[in-house]
Order: C-alpha cells, then structure tokens, then sequence
C-alpha cells in the first residue's frame, strides 16, 4: 500500500528531522530498515511517533564486518537517508562515494543542520539556531521579548524534514530517466530560508517590515492574531481580505466608523485593545458558536490535548489511535493508494535476524556476524 511501495530505504538512525523525513516514506509505503548502534544506551520506546513504520537492526558501525553488512544492506536499497554531521559517514566508510559506486542508482539523502559545507558546517546546533541565521526567528513573536521558538517546527520539519522529502521524491523520479543515483545535501538553513521566500517577496515590494510585529502577518495587524476569551483560553482570527473583515466587524458588533480603516497602520494598537476587550467577554466556546464554520476565518486554539478531540478533526480521522497511542495520522491523502502506518516504533535491533534474512543473508552468515560482534 502506498505510492511508494515496492521502495526500499535504508535509514542511518539519528534524531529529529531524520527520522521524521523516514517516518513520511514510511507512510507513503516504502519499506525502510533503520541501522541502529549496537549498544545503544535504552532500546527505545514504542510511543515513539517518528520511529514508527520501519524496522531496526542494531550494528556496529566500527566494527569492519558491521560496515560491510551495512554497504551489503544498501547495494539493494533505492534510498539512504542519514542526518550525521558532514564527514561522519566518509570516516565510517560510508560516504557518497563508496555507497554510490557499490549502488549507482541509490539516491544518498544527507540532512544537517549548516548543510554540507560553510564556515558553520562542523558546529553543534538546533532548530533555534538554524531558523536565527535563516532569518525566521527575528521575525517571530512580540517586539518587547525576546523572539521565541516556534517549537522546532520550521528548521527541523519544515526547513529541515520536508526538504529532504522534497529531494529524495524528486531524485526518484529523475532516476527513472537517468538509471542514476545522487546525493541530496538538504540544510535546514537553506530550507527554512526557502520557506522565507514570501516574506523577502513583500519585501523587495515595500508591503513587509523587518520589525517584527509589525506586519499583517506576524500578529502586528489585530484582525490576523490570537486572543484570550473569559475564561482564559483563546481563538484565532485571520480576517485578512475585506469580506471576511466585515463580517468579523458584524459578528464582534462593531459599527465604528474608526474600524472601516483596516489597513491603517498607526490606529492596529488601539484597534487591537478594543478587540482584546470584546473577545473577554466571552468564553471560548461562545464564540465557536458565533464564528466557527463561518468566513470570518475563525478557529479556537486547541493544545495538543484538544485537538484530536475537535469534530473537524474526528470527521477527517486527522488524528488516530495506533495501537494505544493517539498520533497524527499519515498524510497527504491518496485517492487510489493511501499509505497507512506499517508499525509502532522498532525496539533497537528488534528485527536483525528477520532483516538481514528477507534482504539474502544466510543463517550461517547472520551468526557469523554476530560471532564477531558486528551485529
């Protein structure tokens, strides 16, 4: 099941937007086999969401006979997906080079951080760091605080994660033309910095501000925002174009004439307290019943908890429980072949001898290897 079916991916076991990148191929149908370090402190968990979908098989990468398994494991795969700093894979012998000359066609993902190269590129880092120098961080949150994370959305996932997706897809497809493999070095620098590519847009055409909130977008403008209702929860509005800004005047019954202006600037902090006022008068779920499903363009923010609970979300089965743990379900959605969740999350090493047999390893091989600590 699944577009990618019949796909087969060898993933180097790592943290963050690796296994999430993994998590969407396996989704999507393929079949993928993480190589976990022997002796790996814990054995993982099965709740572990971005590990669900493949199996693992535990090795010792500075163990000869560990590498060469792994080179074995990846002359039959379509893909390689790894997120270690740039070189670790060269000195464990597993660089683009060897693995390319023993599989012209594997399409060799590579995920970092600084990407590949650049005076940052051997430097420790995180989704906060990455998104600052991209240019996302500064334009996030209030301009009287300091600017805060995002989670570790839009360097890990979004700049991160859905690039080397993005990459792998479309040197699969290119493969099929060439018959030849390439190396993807997706950065979470470039691919959040890609992600900014509207803003520097507006930019360029004098419609955004580098100050952030400031802009229509970034919460300046107090008809695009958030705010706290009576009991202290909260709704979004993001009335953006003009229809939907009147009938979100119409629905708050606001008739002053101060209010017709909305693109004027100076008058957002006023607009906004007067806003902030209405919204307290009412709990959150009076105003779903006012707004919600209407073209104000309303929603009530929902932590994690609530969110797999809304009737928009159960109608769509957005979230699902797999096996006693409530995550989100694959997507997108296919109309003929709809990938689904293949497993939980694979202990470290769980599936060594079912992997390594179903992929030509005989019996006498397998304990061999293990005869010799390499797997």
């Amino acid at each position: 099941m699944g577009p990618l079916a019949g796909i087969k991916v060898v993933e180097m076991a790592a943290i963050g937007p690796g296994p999430f990148c993994s998590m969407m191929l396996s989704d999507m149908g393929a079949e993928i086999i993480r190589i976990d370090r022997l002796n790996q402190k814990g054995s993982g968990h099965r709740a572990n969401v971005l590990h669900r979908g493949r199996k693992s098989i535990a090795v010792d990468l500075k163990n000869p006979q560990g590498v060469e398994t792994t080179l074995e494991l990846i002359e039959q795969a379509d893909v390689l997906v790894e997120g270690f700093r740039p070189g670790v894979m060269e000195r464990l012998g597993l660089g683009p080079e060897v693995c390319l000359e023993r599989n012209p066609k594997l399409v060799f993902g590579r995920m970092t951080g600084w990407g590949q190269d650049g005076p940052l590129s051997q430097a420790a880092g995180h989704d906060i760091n990455y998104i600052s120098v991209a240019g996302a961080l500064g334009a996030m949150g209030y301009p009287d605080r300091p600017p805060a994370p995002p989670l570790n959305l839009v360097g890990d996932f979004g700049g991160g994660a859905m690039y080397l997706l993005a990459g792998i897809l479309a040197a699969l497809i290119e493969r099929s033309s060439s018959g030849k493999g390439q190396v993807i070095d997706a950065a979470m620098t470039d691919g959040t910095a890609s992600l900014l590519s509207g803003f520097y847009g507006m930019m360029s055409m004098n419609m955004w501000s580098a100050e952030r909130y400031s802009n229509r977008l970034d919460g300046g403008a107090y008809y695009y925002g958030s705010y706290e209702c009576k009991e202290g929860k909260h709704i979004s509005i993001g009335s953006l174009e003009p229809q939907f800004y009147a009938l979100l005047l119409e629905k708050c019954e606001i008739s002053e004439d101060s209010f017709k202006e909305q693109l004027e600037q100076a008058s957002w902090p006023i607009k906004r307290e007067k806003m902030e006022a209405i919204f307290k008068t009412k709990t959150r779920e009076e105003w779903c019943n006012i707004m919600e499903g209407s073209d104000v363009c309303f929603a009530p923010v929902l932590d994690l908890s609530e969110a797999p609970d809304h009737p928009h979300n159960k109608a769509r089965k957005t979230y699902l429980d797999f096996q006693g743990v409530t995550q989100p379900a694959p997507a997108p959605r296919f109309s003929r072949t709809q990938g689904t969740i293949q497993s939980p999350a694979a202990l470290v090493g769980e599936h060594t001898d079912e992997v390594l047999a179903a992929w030509g390893f005989s019996e006498g091989k397998i304990a061999e290897l293990k005869t010799k600590g390499a797997i």
